[in-house]
């Protein structure tokens, strides 16, 4: 019988500061030859770009990382079954597989796997898998300076995230492509014009 547990991860935009420390304890835990979460700042009209006007500029960030989605696109796109989504939810990627086709890179509609041409293989975040077998939260969490990052089972009710999700405005990316995916984002408040 599998697990009933589903693995997720809701970001606070309100907290997240923009500091890429989480980008860099991802790189470092998991010795990636990529970032595996990219931060985007939000604002402007173009991507990374502030809005407003000078000196009343304002910005947001948007941490990007891999949705471990429940209906996830690289899993069937994968030839070699090179991805696997676990009982969990964890959307693993054994590189061991990979033959390096790329066909991942194509179907992932949030563009977050990324490609390691130094051993051609297609690499991506994994939620710390090895560090939640232990029972222990993903390192990007762990390094988070605004404690922006939360993690729990989506599935549990009274788990810490599930509250946090049921008790906040949350979205999630691309939805319109019937991914469902695990990652959740909580928008900053409005801000206020000096």
């Amino acid at each position: 019988m599998g697990s009933s547990k589903r693995f997720g991860i809701l970001i606070d935009q309100e907290r997240c500061i923009g500091c890429e420390a989480c980008s860099i304890a991802c790189k470092i835990e998991n010795n990636a030859s990529d970032y595996w979460i990219k931060v985007e700042t939000q604002g402007g009209a173009d991507k990374d770009t502030p809005g407003g006007r000078f000196p009343n500029l304002t910005m947001d960030f948007l941490p990007k990382l891999c949705n471990h989605c429940e209906n996830p696109p690289c899993v069937d796109s994968c030839p070699d079954d090179a991805l696997q989504k676990r009982n969990d939810g964890i959307v693993i990627l054994d590189q061991e597989l990979c033959s390096g086709c790329q066909a991942c890179l194509t179907a992932c509609p949030y563009n977050v796997i990324v490609f390691d041409e130094n051993n051609n293989v297609a690499e991506k975040c994994h939620f710390c898998a090895h560090r939640v077998d232990q029972g222990l939260e993903p390192f990007c969490l762990i390094c988070c300076e605004g404690q922006a990052i939360h993690f729990g089972d989506l599935n549990d009710a009274n788990s810490g995230i599930s509250k946090i999700i049921s008790g906040k405005n949350t979205f999630q990316l691309k939805t319109e492509e019937g991914t469902n995916p695990s990652v959740y984002y909580s928008p900053p408040r409005a801000k206020k014009r000096l």
